[in-house]
């Protein structure tokens, strides 16, 4: 959802520039033809700066939203792929699930079905490692298990000072 929501505001964004470059030229076209001075030599304009501007930030926007987050993929997949264990649960790009049986420089042996058949695969094939996400998961819920308990105590200290406080205002009173 937010990928088609960023790619149509990027053609939006270039579709815009483009109808304002035109407009621009258009615009400077009808300045050049008017803007003659007495001696018959034409008043410069700024149609080529307005254009290496809208080019530039259409070549930025480009980066920003195709070629940096694909570079971003790329390197955690990369990053997936060397930190592969064995007994991991890996899926390939084919969609062929399997246990990792032993890990090579760029190969790895994977052990699939009940018969425990073994393939090797390259190693830029595998695209999910479940067990790793799993473990992810696991420690992600571990620590707001533990943000959650520390909140807990913390909520029980501040009754507690508080009914210290009303007793303080009670017994003054």
């Amino acid at each position: 959802m937010k990928r088609k929501f960023l790619y149509s505001l990027v053609t939006v964004a270039i579709t815009a520039m483009s109808a304002s470059t035109m407009a621009m030229t258009a615009f400077a076209e009808g300045e050049a033809a008017a803007g003659t001075t007495a001696t018959g030599q034409q008043q410069p304009t700024g149609m080529g700066v307005q254009l290496i501007l809208s080019l530039v930030l259409m070549f930025v926007l480009l980066y920003f939203m195709a070629i940096r987050p694909q570079k971003k993929r790329e390197q955690e997949a990369k990053e997936m792929q060397n930190s592969l264990q064995v007994g991991d649960e890996i899926i390939t790009s084919g969609g062929i699930v399997g246990m990792i049986f032993r890990v090579g420089d760029d190969t790895v042996v994977i052990e699939t079905g009940g018969e425990r058949h073994k393939l090797r695969i390259k190693k830029w094939a595998i695209a999910e490692n479940v067990t790793a996400m799993e473990r992810a998961k696991e420690a992600q819920a571990a620590a707001k298990s533990k943000l959650a308990s520390a909140g807990v105590t913390a909520d029980e200290d501040d009754k507690k000072k508080s009914k210290k406080n009303k007793k303080s205002e009670d017994n003054e009173e």
